[in-house]
């Protein structure tokens, strides 16, 4: 009788970095959500079209996460950055708010690129043969 153990499945470092990118995108959308009262107070309230504008950025940054296996969801994710950053003129708080996204997202793909790095290279600890 051979004994027949299935192999355990390889793991994903991908799968496991998309977790944490969609942790960072529920973050940054709640921030961004309690962000809605500086525009209430500064920004000429919400109804404005600067507080719809955080609304739906808000919105957008949270359903993003179901999308982060699609190729464009990193470059939209960027977009969002950019037009957070562009609240500069109206509300210059949300703007700091974009920058900081923008050098947090920016250090994300960098680790993104060195785990795919690390991969190809087979230098990863869950590429290594147990001793």
């Amino acid at each position: 009788m051979t004994d027949v153990t299935p192999k355990p499945p390889v793991k994903d470092p991908m799968k496991s970095f998309r977790g944490v990118m969609a942790g960072s995108l529920i973050m940054e959308g709640i921030t961004v959500a309690l962000a809605l009262p500086v525009v209430a107070k500064l920004g000429g309230g919400v109804g404005t079209v600067t507080g719809w504008s955080m609304i739906v950025i808000a919105v957008v940054l949270i359903v993003l996460c179901g999308f982060l296996k699609k190729p464009w969801a990193v470059p939209a994710v960027l977009a969002l950055q950019v037009a957070l950053i562009a609240f500069f003129v109206a509300l210059p708080a949300v703007a700091i708010l974009g920058v900081i996204f923008l050098g947090f997202w920016l250090w994300l793909l960098w680790l993104r690129r060195d785990v795919a790095r690390r991969m190809v290279a087979g230098t990863l600890p869950s590429q290594q043969q147990a001793q």
